[in-house]
């Protein structure tokens, strides 16, 4: 297991495709549809979900979005919409065949932000 996590995500590439998967997800989730169609800047969104992604996973990009606390104040997001994007994000992951090492990995990160994103 000598890779690291951004290669085991595929990199730049695999991790823009999985974003778009996720944020598809997103908008087909009937607990957190309305909130990303609402997003003026979809595009902008995936760009920074995508940056945010490869450099949280150790990839050579730098992140130049807000941080999670920032991104998500005043936003009111409730424990079960936060639940709702993980089973978003953990179904984007299966579709795009990663192995249960990387998705725990990635499952275990981003419950470690849950305080940044949850009712800020």
């Amino acid at each position: 297991m000598g890779t690291t996590l951004y290669q085991r995500l595929g990199e730049s590439a695999g991790i823009a495709r999985l974003v778009d998967d996720v944020i598809a997800a997103h908008l087909a989730n009937p607990i957190v549809k309305t909130r990303f169609e609402n997003i003026k800047d979809l595009e902008r969104t995936k760009k920074m979900a995508t940056e945010f992604f490869c450099a949280g996973a150790g990839g050579p990009q730098a992140y130049t979005g807000k941080d999670m606390l920032a991104a998500h104040k005043g936003m009111n997001i409730s424990e079960q919409e936060y639940l709702a994007v993980m089973d978003d994000i953990v179904g984007a992951m299966g579709k795009n065949q990663l192995d249960d090492g990387t998705k725990n990995e990635v499952v275990g990160i981003l419950y470690s932000l849950k305080g940044h994103i949850i009712r800020v």
